[in-house]
This record gives structure tokens, C-alpha cells and sequence, in this order.
């Protein structure tokens, strides 16, 4: 799998991230089948198998549970992975907590390198409510941009939910993590403009949380990571999983598609 720059972050990513959810949460999440937590010794051979297959991105935040924690505890060699984290929202109790102030942006990130074991992040991304605009009003981005100037952040943006905080995001920022699937292609035009300002994209529900998958009445998921890669912009789709032959077979597709 060759990767590929993101944007113009100088950030070289594999076209599959791996999605790490399932490392630290199994609450209020929408997936067609139930499962459970991995072990440590599942979570190490999952992340071994990934940089096999030619994976180096890794999505995480302090919304899924313990996920940055295990990933401070069991990764190697953090120089040869992408971690992109995010703020904005915990979960606490079984709850999602919203807050894009300065104060809570910048005690997520110290939290989030005290975790995952590192001197910096990757990429941040602001996690949205829904309410993009309002959030792009707040504190939280101008915070981001500070802390990258402190070399703390490599490269922020935001993982919108609404076509116009998408656009404002690729216009300011330096990566967007958007939808694109076969039953949702609203944020097309962030990707249209993405493409004309050579700014990174990171797709998300591209395999609808798994309901791509034939067994849950979607088209199959060959389907779906084909229609994410028809559009030139993408940089980077996020496919969380656990299962391993689930993962092989989605590297190996996504490097027939990108190769």
C-alpha cells in the first residue's frame, strides 16, 4: 500500500487508516452486530497485522473510551505511525460531553499526549455536535492553530458534519474528515474543493459503521470502498474493525484501488 501526502501537511498516510472504536468502547454505538472489547494480545496482533498490510494511520479520541490509553500502552515505534486524535467531545458515563472552549481544547490535547505516550499529535480534528458553524464561532480551532505553532500539533482541522462547515474547514484548515458512501454523498462539494486547494481529506462512515456489508442489507463492502476511492480527493478512508481477516481483505482492496 503506497502512501500518499495529506494535503500539504507533509503528513505521508496510507489511503486505509484503521479505526480504534472497538479498542475502547462498545457503548451507544451503531454497529449491525454486537461485540466485544478486545484483549491486549488481540489489540497488539491487530495493530502488527495493520503495519503488515501497509497501514500507518491511526484514528482514535477521547470520545471512544480508554482507545487513546491502550493505544499509549501497547503501540511500538511511535515514529511509524500517523495518530489523528480529536477534541471536543468526551464520553463519560455512557454519555457524550460537547465543550470547544480554549481552556477544554487545550487540557484535551495535554490528556491526549499524556495517554498515548507521545510529544505530539499527528493531526487534531474538532470533533462536531452537528452544529459546525457555531463551533467554527468558539475557541476551539483558533486553540488548535495555537498549539500547532507550539510543535505540539502537525496539522488540525475539523471532522465536520454539515457541507458548509465543510467547505469553511478545507478553506482554513489543514485536513477535513468528511462523509462519503453510497447513501450519502452531501459532502461531495468539500471534496471538489479539497481537491482544487490540494487539502487533506479523511473519509469516515464510508462503510456506514459496517451496514455497507452485505450481511446487514447494504450493497457489500467491496462496493463501498470502491465508490469512497472514485473520488479523487480522498487521501484516507477510516475502516474500524477488529476482525482480522475483515481488515486484510480491506488493505487488500483499497491497494488494488490506489496502487
Amino acid at each position: 500500500m503506497q502512501l500518499k501526502e495529506l494535503g500539504q501537511t507533509g503528513i505521508p498516510v496510507s489511503p486505509l487508516g484503521l479505526g480504534t472504536v472497538k479498542f475502547g468502547r462498545d457503548q451507544q454505538v451503531k454497529y449491525p452486530w454486537a461485540f466485544k472489547i478486545p484483549d491486549d494480545k488481540s489489540v497488539v496482533e491487530l495493530l502488527a497485522l495493520a503495519r503488515d498490510m501497509g497501514i500507518n494511520l491511526l484514528d482514535t479520541a477521547p470520545a471512544y473510551g480508554n482507545s487513546e490509553e491502550r493505544l499509549g500502552q501497547l503501540l511500538t515505534r511511535r515514529q511509524d505511525w500517523v495518530i489523528v486524535s480529536k477534541v471536543g467531545e468526551s464520553f463519560i458515563n455512557g454519555q457524550s460531553h460537547f465543550d470547544f472552549s480554549a481552556r477544554a481544547t487545550r487540557t484535551t490535547i495535554e490528556n491526549s499526549l499524556r495517554k498515548l505516550n507521545t510529544d505530539y499529535l499527528d493531526v487534531v480534528l474538532v470533533h462536531s455536535d452537528g452544529n459546525d458553524q457555531q463551533i467554527i464561532e468558539q475557541d476551539a480551532v483558533t486553540t488548535l492553530m495555537q498549539l500547532k505553532q507550539e510543535g505540539l500539533i502537525r496539522a488540525v482541522g475539523l471532522s465536520t458534519k454539515t457541507t458548509e462547515g465543510g467547505l469553511w474547514t478545507v478553506e482554513n484548515t489543514d485536513v477535513v474528515m468528511a462523509t462519503r458512501n453510497t447513501s450519502d454523498h452531501t459532502d461531495d462539494p468539500v471534496l471538489d474543493r479539497a481537491l482544487e486547494l490540494n487539502k487533506g481529506v479523511v473519509i469516515k462512515k464510508g462503510l456506514q459503521s459496517g451496514h455497507a456489508d452485505s450481511k446487514a442489507g447494504g450493497a457489500g463492502i467491496d462496493e463501498a470502498i470502491r465508490y469512497v476511492f472514485s473520488h479523487p480527493a480522498v487521501s484516507c478512508l477510516i475502516a474500524g474493525t477488529i476482525n482480522p481477516e475483515h481488515l486484510k481483505q480491506n488493505a487488500q482492496l483499497v491497494a488494488q484501488l490506489t496502487d
